[in-house]
């Protein structure tokens, strides 16, 4: 088990949970997600065209890249100064949330030259307290008995999505920047105390095999490819399929309803259930609900695999955690962070095939078509690599 130290008496589960949620939707809510909703805003207002945005989309991406690697080579920087305890800090996660807030509200401001280095700083920063809020709270629920409630904490990861009627785009940056700051100062009280990592294994001790750790880093990474491509062109294939109909705009909220409720159901997930088949699960209901679009194009069609889309988005990146920290207990942060970079890479990753795909195809829509059957192959081919380690690699308890 996991020594923690804390000046707070008394934890509760559940105000731990609550706050790794909000910082959770603080950091990728806004400091990542919030990006989507506010482009087409800054277009209406001629503050950016399409290569712009597209720009600023990318530093966001590489940055979210870079402070996961950073995370992931950590154990290579503490080892140069050995005196220094390898600790998950919450002051680290406090930090992170101010500076999202911070570099939020830079957004706001008419400096057009400085926002690819606003959105790059933010994408680090969104990674940096993914990776330190996942080994904080998952640490701290686990030692008081309750590791089960993380589930309710990566319901933040359903992001923040603005209504904005009328509001111009520099409004709407600085109302998230307020947002961000006022659920920092819920989340604020339950952020203190550090987690150190227990004490390293025997010498001789079995570790985790190169081949397993590999082959699960590849897997999560094609989820991050299978979901970027299907959120970003699934709408695509939905309006050319239902040109004008009321419900274009009720897929995504769906697809919410189906990440909200995913979260809650992890919560009554047995902890003894292998990880790695909860995540061969999920895999499969989002190749599901991929397929769902393209072979039954109709309204039905398009919410069904909305909801199945959205069902296990949370829970695949719970169950995956949690797996890190059964692969890696001695050293959860660093896998946790080169889980994010290779989630991060699929991303990067998405959009340049569709673009490939689309000019190669000489057709927008058949382009699209084979984009998504591309992210159903991703999320296919997941699937099976987890089903490969069970079969292969034996399971241990979480801790």
């Amino acid at each position: 088990m996991q020594r923690m130290t804390s000046t707070a008496q008394g934890p509760r589960p559940l105000a731990i949970a609550v706050a790794g949620l909000l910082s959770l939707a603080i950091a990728m809510g806004i400091g990542r997600f919030a990006f989507t909703p506010l482009l087409p805003m800054m277009l209406a207002d001629g503050l950016v065209d399409l290569a712009g945005g597209s720009t600023l989309a990318t530093a966001n991406y590489l940055g979210y890249w870079i402070g996961a690697m950073a995370c992931a080579l950590q154990p290579a920087l503490w080892r140069r100064w050995p005196r220094a305890p390898v600790l998950v800090h919450a002051s680290v996660v406090r930090a992170g949330l101010l500076a999202t807030a911070l570099l939020t509200l830079a957004m706001a401001w008419p400096s057009a030259a400085l926002w690819v280095g606003w959105r790059l700083a933010a994408g680090i920063v969104s990674a940096l307290v993914f990776v330190f809020v996942s080994g904080w709270c998952l640490a701290r629920l686990t030692a008081l008995g309750a590791p089960a409630l993380a589930g309710l904490m990566y319901a933040g990861l359903a992001g923040t999505a603005m209504v904005a009627a009328g509001v111009s785009a520099a409004a709407a940056w600085a109302s998230l920047a307020a947002l961000a700051l006022l659920l920092s100062a819920f989340a604020w009280p339950q952020l203190r105390g550090s987690v150190s990592p227990p004490p390293p294994p025997a010498a001789g001790a079995a570790g985790p095999r190169r081949t397993a750790v590999g082959l699960f880093v590849l897997a999560y990474g094609l989820a991050g490819f299978g979901y970027i491509v299907t959120a970003t062109f699934l709408p695509v294939i939905a309006r050319q399929s239902l040109a004008g109909s009321v419900w274009l705009d009720l897929f995504w909220p769906l697809f919410g309803v189906g990440v909200s409720a995913g979260a809650l159901l992890t919560l009554k997930l047995p902890m003894h259930w292998d990880r790695r088949g909860l995540l061969l699960a999920g895999y499969l209901l989002q190749a599901l609900g991929v397929l769902l679009g393209l072979a039954w194009p109709t309204r039905a069609g398009f919410a069904c695999g909305s909801l199945l889309l959205g069902l296990p988005f949370t829970a695949i990146t719970l169950f995956a955690m949690q797996e890190a920290r059964r692969l890696s207990p001695h050293n959860a942060a660093a896998l946790i962070g080169l889980l994010t970079a290779a989630y991060g890479l699929g991303q990067i990753a998405g959009p340049l095939l569709v673009a490939t795909l689309v000019q190669r195809s000489g057709d927008a829509a058949t382009g699209f078509a084979w984009s998504l059957q591309s992210a159903a192959a991703a999320l296919l081919l997941g699937a099976g690599l987890f089903g490969w380690l069970m079969h292969h690699e034996r399971p241990a308890p979480l801790r």
